[in-house]
């Protein structure tokens, strides 16, 4: 009888494409994902040199308050701010008020003279009276200038506590301009980063669907083999060599016997 066989086969080319994608499509599930390389703190901006450089005057801004006198030479002091002339002024007011004094004291031993009592009791004690409230003059004085020149240094440090944490809030607006700048320049390196890390993955979800399109239009083509039946001679000879090949393992099979 007849022997037919069926078989579907599809391009070579074809079959290459399907089989790329799918080993691809593989090797890629069997990979870790590379997410380290798009990820990390690396991608994250931090402080602008004029944000830390306000945050550093920031720390020092507390010296600015306060009311301790210092030295001259400590930085933030009121004695840093006291003006460099006040002892001058000091004493030249001082030595005005004294010479006032003096003509007023010139004057009272004038009247005693003028009186008779030059060199008596009450002269004394009009002289120690004048002298002693002329002294608490003096010092109230002193203590005038000096309590200016506190006020003034502490009204000059106010000020200067005032521009620095100015300057320090247009430099800290300034930095956080550049530190969005910088991130997003980093946000740009980030994306690169990441599109570099599934390239491959991207190309893949791309072609994929694309050569499955391409794929089906090429549908498998079916082939059919039919073998025709032997013919009676060629039956006819193969029941003869048939035979033969029996008779001649028979008596093969007698020699051995034998």
């Amino acid at each position: 009888m007849a022997i037919t066989e069926t078989r579907q086969y599809r391009e070579p080319f074809v079959e290459a494409a399907g089989l790329g994608v799918t080993n691809e499509g593989l090797r890629l599930l069997g990979q870790s994902l590379p997410t380290a390389t798009y990820t990390g703190r690396g991608f994250v901006a931090g402080q602008s040199g004029l944000e830390s450089a306000a945050a550093t005057a920031a720390a020092n801004l507390g010296q600015l308050t306060g009311t301790g006198a210092g030295t001259a030479d400590q930085a933030g002091s009121i004695a840093s701010y006291m003006s460099p002339y006040q002892q001058e002024v000091i004493d030249a007011s001082l030595a005005s008020l004294q010479r006032e004094q003096d003509k007023g004291l010139m004057s009272l031993r004038d009247s005693a003279v003028r009186s008779g009592a030059f060199g008596g009791g009450r002269e004394a004690a009009a002289m120690g009276e004048f002298e002693a409230t002329g002294a608490i003059a003096r010092a109230q004085l002193e203590s005038q200038l000096r309590q200016q020149g506190f006020q003034q240094a502490q009204a000059a440090r106010a000020g200067d506590l005032a521009a620095q944490q100015g300057l320090g809030t247009y430099q800290s607006q300034l930095g956080a301009q550049q530190r969005q700048l910088d991130q997003a320049r980093l946000a740009a390196d980030q994306e690169q980063a990441r599109e570099a890390a599934f390239g491959d993955y991207t190309r893949l979800g791309l072609i994929g669907p694309q050569l499955a399109s391409v794929i089906g239009g090429f549908p498998a083509a079916t082939q059919v083999q039919s073998t025709p039946p032997p013919s009676t001679t060629q039956q006819l000879l193969g029941l003869g060599i048939g035979a033969a090949g029996l008779a001649g393992a028979a008596r093969g099979l007698g020699m051995f016997g034998g």
